[in-house]
């Protein structure tokens, strides 16, 4: 192998390295992005959440998020009743 066949081989892995340590960055920033992210809606959350027993209309928030929630698991966070599952002839058809 010649010297420039060397050199631009030695680059080409460079290359790679450094667009290998980009994408590592650019994982990183996006976790971290959605972990703040979390922790607004959470806090949100709690505010409104604490707001609603304060002003004693919790069960309005509880009548809201029975419309919104859609996951049976998340729904049992706030004791409200399982949605009914989609029969297997919806589910094949889909």
């Amino acid at each position: 192998m010649d010297k420039k066949s060397k050199k631009l081989e030695n680059l080409k892995k460079k290359q790679d390295q450094l667009k290998a340590q980009i994408q590592a960055m650019e994982a990183a920033e996006k976790t971290r992005e959605k972990k703040r992210d979390t922790r607004r809606k959470i806090l949100i959350g709690a505010y409104y959440q604490d707001k609603a027993i304060k002003e004693n209309r919790f069960d309005e928030i509880i009548k809201l998020m029975d419309g919104y929630l859609n996951r049976n698991s998340d729904r049992v966070l706030f004791d409200l009743p399982p949605l009914e599952e989609e029969s297997s002839s919806t589910k094949s058809s889909k």
